[in-house]
């Protein structure tokens, strides 16, 4: 069973900056893609950013040029520097694991509260 610790959330306000975290229990040779996913009330889960295996990257586009999304291979860790941060960016974020034979897990979930 992959287990997934995140942590980094918190309450900041608008303009400021947060980095999460998200330790992964697999072997980096087992994943396929990382990423963050953030769910405000109401809402339904979106895309914030992944990362493949390759180091590839895709971000939301709500997110373009603020967030940066990072791993560390030798510490099975990836990493979302959130920078200029708005109240629309308020949300629980998660971190999603997909294993290159498709298994997927989720992160318990961290939240983002941004002022204005």
């Amino acid at each position: 069973q992959v287990q997934l610790v995140e942590s980094g959330g918190g309450l900041v306000q608008a303009g400021g900056s947060l980095r999460l975290s998200c330790a992964a229990s697999a072997s980096i040779f087992s994943i396929n893609y990382m990423g963050w996913y953030r769910q405000a009330p109401g809402n339904q889960r979106e895309l914030v950013a992944t990362i493949s295996k390759f180091g590839t990257t895709n971000y939301a586009d709500s997110v373009k040029g603020r967030f940066t999304i990072t791993r560390d291979n030798a510490k099975n860790t990836v990493y979302l520097q959130m920078n200029s941060l708005k109240p629309e960016d308020t949300a629980v974020y998660y971190c999603k694991l997909v294993l290159r034979d498709a298994r997927l897990y989720w992160g318990q979930g961290t939240q983002v509260t941004v002022s204005s």
